[in-house]
């Protein structure tokens, strides 16, 4: 199994860093999230690192060039402690990947069903409880919303929900 290290990258310089590490031999991995945002007044999917500027790092033998890493471009430093690059629990980057699509970007969608308390995890209602009415074709969900004293549906993608955490936000609240 590979042993795993955080490397804290320059500012919007993680893709740079990411390539050259990955041209020195490391093995690269930076989860990725779907962000819903507004730009111009309309909402717009973006991909994004789940851990801005952070990525994991592991090389094939078991003396790794740590020299390298903290000399190449992009990357600010490796993540230490004592004096000694700290390794990252093997379980936290199993659960990571396990999390992950196909592309890399973290998966929040899990075992939905009807009745199921909800959070919406992105978009305009973000931190939204509802109930899951039902589900719908193509990834999507039906979720029923306390809005303003009235239930009001809403058709939501599966991914963007999450397991409701127990606190809520009404609405229109603070």
């Amino acid at each position: 199994m590979q042993t795993w290290f955080l490397v804290q990258t320059k500012a919007n310089a993680s893709a740079i860093a990411r390539r050259n590490l990955e041209r020195q031999g490391f093995a690269v991995f930076q989860p990725m999230e779907r962000r819903t945002i507004a730009r111009r007044g309309r909402f717009v999917d973006q991909i994004r690192p789940y851990f801005g500027g952070y990525l994991f790092v592991s090389y094939p033998t078991s003396s790794p060039p740590w020299s390298l890493v903290n000399s190449t471009y992009g990357v600010s430093r490796l993540v230490s402690f004592g004096g000694r690059p700290a390794p990252v629990p093997g379980q936290i980057i199993a659960s990571l990947r396990d999390s992950c699509d196909e592309n890399g970007t973290i998966s929040l969608d899990r075992s939905i069903s009807p009745g199921d308390e909800v959070e919406i995890a992105v978009g305009a209602m973000k931190d939204f409880v509802g109930r899951v009415d039902h589900l719908a074709p193509n990834h999507r969900a039906i979720v029923l919303l306390d809005f303003m004293g009235k239930q009001t549906k809403m058709v939501v993608n599966k991914a963007y929900l999450r397991a409701a955490s127990g606190r809520s936000k009404q609405p229109g609240g603070r």
